[in-house]
């Protein structure tokens, strides 16, 4: 899930990719140019410094970096003729420390903490403190949050979700499906959950709350995430029995009621709350 800090009324998106945090480069260079920040990005790359930061950064990190490639561009950093992009660096070098996404919502070039508090650095010395300071509250936050309990709910729920999708996978999906099919079944299911739960689909709660990052899932309180990890599990073992999916949606619907009576004012779930 992706998170945010805010620097100044401007909003960095920071999301966790093999456990690593990366922060966006082009939230940051929207602090010197809001309307094109690659521009930002593309000229701080192209500087001698920051190519030999990047490859120092990749060759301590990455088995896979590309180092003849590296080599040529590291001799042409600094003339007037030298600009490197996102796309051009990670294509030719294999870079792994910078990423860019497609899309027009969370789109754009994300960096490795490392490697994005030196791009800050370069916005500004002050930019750069101010960021250090909110990504380390956004990660003590973070770490209060799971040393509480919190995140165990919501990892119960993906390891159901794997349990689900299997089931869906051996019981409903017939061989040599093509790809888009199996995602139409998938969302599919994974909307008949939704709809017993939360009472409707992915599509119309964000049609509702367009504004929104992420989906219904992520703002479900700690009792809907604890029956959806039960419904989760449910729902596999009726798809097994072979009823239908107007059927599981109706049993689903009376359990997922029936267990939020139970489970709202529970104590233990306050204490986890709380």
């Amino acid at each position: 899930m992706k998170q945010k800090i805010i620097i100044d009324h401007l909003e960095i998106v920071v999301f966790q990719k093999e456990e690593s945090d990366y922060i966006s480069l082009t939230d940051i260079a929207k602090a010197k140019n809001p309307d094109e920040p690659r521009f930002v990005i593309i000229k701080w790359m192209s500087t001698k410094f920051s190519m030999d930061f990047l490859g120092l950064w990749e060759q301590m990190h990455n088995p896979d970096f590309n180092r003849a490639e590296f080599d040529t561009f590291k001799n042409q950093a600094g003339s007037n003729s030298f600009t490197m992009s996102p796309d051009k660096w990670i294509k030719t070098t294999k870079a792994i420390g910078i990423v860019s996404k497609s899309g027009r919502y969370g789109g754009g070039t994300f960096a490795h903490k490392d490697i994005a508090f030196e791009f800050a650095s370069w916005i500004s010395a002050e930019f750069k403190l101010y960021l250090i300071k909110e990504f380390q509250r956004l990660k003590e936050e973070e770490s209060k949050k799971l040393s509480s309990g919190w995140d165990l709910k919501r990892q119960l729920t993906k390891i159901n979700y794997k349990i689900h999708t299997d089931s869906i996978k051996k019981n409903l999906i017939p061989e040599l499906i093509s790809s888009k099919e199996t995602n139409i079944i998938y969302a599919s299911e994974a909307d008949v959950l939704n709809k017993a739960l939360f009472g409707f689909t992915a599509k119309e709660w964000r049609d509702k709350n367009s504004k929104l990052e992420g989906n219904v899932r992520d703002y479900a309180s700690v009792e809907q995430l604890v029956c959806l990890a039960n419904l989760e599990v449910l729902n596999a073992r009726f798809i097994e029995e072979g009823k239908t999916q107007s059927d599981r949606l109706i049993l689903l619907n009376k359990i997922a009621i029936n267990q939020l009576q139970l489970l709202i004012g529970n104590t233990t779930l306050k204490k986890l709350k709380d």
